[in-house]
């Protein structure tokens, strides 16, 4: 690769389409006073270093890159409920502005680590000054408990390189199915938090009862 910043430019381009496309859905549901599938999204693009890490790692020869690294772009799409997921995943599939290439649920079908998430790859068409370039875009859905214990998860595979000694992979299990049922009783008054969160944020719209409401203005 003679020019990376060349190279990550469409991919940065995506990530941050994306991002504002995902946002805007957000606010379109918050606007109709529905419950919003979309707690938040973030998105980052793998620097050289980390996609060069992988393909040595993984054994990927240079000519297959592009298919063997289908994470150079990256989007996290953060829910409060685990069926929000889904519900997210459906927008995403009925999009007609990008083409839906890969799912990979591992919600349902977790992996032995106990990592669950729900996993989209996607093929992007950027527009760029002269051409329209495609990209490949991965699309994380996870809820905030996934998304802790995931994090964990990842700071230990990069101390063990995925070679867990016995206790820790007993205990990383034990996470994932503690995590795992906090999302299933979070799913079983989800209609409860929906109201609360309907009624707190009609309250702080009202001018009249929106003293220092600066404070209460969080995932925009």
């Amino acid at each position: 690769m003679e020019n990376w910043d060349l190279f990550l430019a469409p991919y940065e381009q995506a990530v941050e389409e994306l991002k504002l496309k995902l946002k805007n859905i957000r606010k379109e549901y918050r606007t109709l006073h529905r419950h919003t599938p979309i707690e938040f999204v973030t998105g980052r693009v793998k620097t050289r270093e980390s996609i060069l890490e992988k393909m040595e790692m993984r054994e990927i020869e240079p000519e297959d890159m592009l298919i063997g690294v289908q994470d150079i772009a990256g989007i996290r799409i953060m829910c409060q409920f685990v069926e929000d997921i889904y519900e997210v995943a459906e927008l995403i599939k009925e999009r007609t502005d990008f083409k839906v290439l890969l799912i990979r649920d591992y919600i349902h079908h977790h992996k032995p680590s106990g990592y669950r998430s729900y996993h989209m790859v996607i093929e992007y068409p950027v527009q760029r000054a002269k051409n329209v370039e495609t990209v490949i875009v991965e699309v994380q859905i996870r809820t905030l408990a996934m998304n802790f214990w995931a994090t964990i998860e990842h700071s230990l595979n990069y101390k063990y390189q995925g070679e867990y000694p016995k206790h820790i992979l007993e205990r990383l299990e034990r996470a994932s199915e503690a995590a795992f049922m906090l999302d299933q009783e979070m799913s079983e008054i989800r209609e409860e938090i929906r109201e609360a969160t309907q009624f707190f944020e009609q309250r702080y719209e009202d001018p009249d009862t929106a003293i220092n409401k600066g404070n209460y203005e969080v995932n925009q």
